[in-house]
């Protein structure tokens, strides 16, 4: 994510970074290369100057100037910026109302369709609501069906009308029968266009002025960049929209919308989204972004996401195994589950500070832990709990049924029994040692 714009960012600090003191010259000079790099992330210019122009105003105060280190310091200077820019503070979704009703609309291609699927995923997970979707694009029977799918895949019931092309009437439709069963949110999937035209405006205008919406949510291909920020301008113009989603941030995305539209629409960015898995959906946080920008890592997110996953009773029940030097395969392979659903691996070691940098050009496959799980699944329930089991001949059965040969299998037991090993040396270290580790 940003990749390019972190590493011309990074460039930019490097020459300050060298320096003693903060000077006005190179103040100048690092301000010059950080306006480069956001006109290059497709961040209008005007936006790129302002926020420049702010930098330069803060680092040349007398504290900074004469600051013990000055290139940490001018970091935290554009990171504050950064997040001020892209709105400060995350900005909550409106669930007020019986039921809430909330309005998806974007350009064609944008991701709207997925988005409302994921929408409903998380409202239906994590804020325990009864969602509804509606099929609203009534001229792309692919996106009808493409609802469906997303409805099944994630337990939602998808209300739509084939034959009805009258989508004022089809929300107006799908919100009695929220009420009808009890559904407490109802999202509204509607048509896009490959381009703004005024039959769409028109459609969504109406739609918006029959249901009277909580929520307006302006959905965007962050891969557009520029383009991405004069369609949310057009678009609010029509419809004064109450958030923006950014779509597509999995892909070669500069940055340029991220950073630009809370500037130019003054709407919030709500949700960014990656990938097609239902579950990729996140709340903005501002400051959180600007840090993932910056390369400083984004730790409360991998935290956050790390606790969805793992709960407190089998967390509890793993501390036990491993003080007792239980921890087997079995439990190797559960944690290895709860990993992959936290996310792209990528994404996931980008949010440990100073990893960023480190892996941006390599290649870290998702599918990295399939060959560790074909060969614990090749072993039976018992060898899984007693690795000790696993003598010659039953290593060479794994590996046939994992289709391994004997050489990965043995690195692989090697490296589980060096975690063990590892595991261990922890258990014998007090408690007061182990809880206190690192702090002064």
């Amino acid at each position: 994510m940003f990749e390019s714009l972190s590493e011309k960012l990074d460039t930019a600090f490097k020459n300050i970074k060298g320096q003693g003191r903060i000077t006005e010259l190179n103040i100048a000079s690092t301000v010059k290369d950080i306006r480069r790099a956001l006109v290059d992330a497709d961040v209008n210019y005007k936006i790129a100057k302002e926020i420049t122009d702010a930098i330069k105003n803060k680092a040349a105060g007398e504290k900074v100037i004469n600051a013990i280190s000055p290139g940490q310091l001018m970091v935290k200077i554009v990171k504050d910026e950064l997040a001020e820019i892209m709105g400060g503070e995350e900005s909550s979704i409106d669930l007020s109302g019986s039921p809430a009703v909330i309005l998806v609309a974007g350009l064609q291609g944008s991701g709207k369709t997925t988005f409302s699927g994921k929408l409903a995923n998380y409202l239906k997970n994590k804020k325990g609501k009864s969602p509804l979707l509606v099929a609203g694009d009534v001229y792309r029977p692919a996106a009808i069906e493409q609802l469906k799918i997303l409805g099944e895949q994630i337990g939602v019931e998808v209300y739509n009308e084939p034959e009805n092309k009258d989508v004022v009437a089809i929300a107006q439709n799908a919100i009695k029968e929220a009420k009808t069963k009890n559904k407490n949110v109802v999202i509204i999937d509607t048509a896009g266009r490959l381009a703004i035209d005024e039959q769409m405006m028109t459609e969504v205008a109406n739609v918006k002025s029959a249901v009277s919406p909580k929520e307006i949510l302006f959905v965007v291909d962050s891969m557009t960049g520029q383009d991405a920020v004069n369609t949310a301008a057009a678009f609010n113009e029509r419809l004064d929209y109450s958030g923006v989603v950014l779509t597509k941030l999995d892909g070669d995305t500069r940055g340029g919308a991220a950073i630009s539209i809370k500037y130019t629409v003054n709407k919030p960015i709500k949700f960014v989204s990656s990938g097609e898995k239902l579950d990729t959906l996140e709340i903005f946080y501002p400051e959180r972004m600007a840090q993932r920008i910056l390369g400083m890592g984004d730790i409360v997110s991998l935290v956050e996401k790390a606790q969805e996953q793992f709960d407190e009773e089998q967390a509890a029940r793993l501390e036990k195994k491993i003080r007792k030097n239980q921890f087997d395969f079995e439990d190797f392979k559960t944690q290895l589950q709860q990993i992959k659903k936290m996310g792209n691996l990528k994404d996931l070691m980008g949010m440990i500070p100073g990893v960023g940098k480190q892996i941006k050009d390599v290649d870290i496959n998702d599918d990295a832990f399939k060959g560790i799980e074909a060969m614990i699944n090749s072993m039976t329930l018992e060898e899984r709990r007693n690795p000790d089991l696993i003598n010659p001949s039953r290593k060479q059965r794994i590996a046939k049924g994992s289709g391994k040969d004997i050489a990965e299998l043995n690195q692989f037991i090697k490296q589980f029994d060096q975690m063990k090993n590892m595991m261990k040396m922890m258990n014998k270290m007090p408690m007061g040692k182990l809880t206190g580790m690192g702090r002064k």
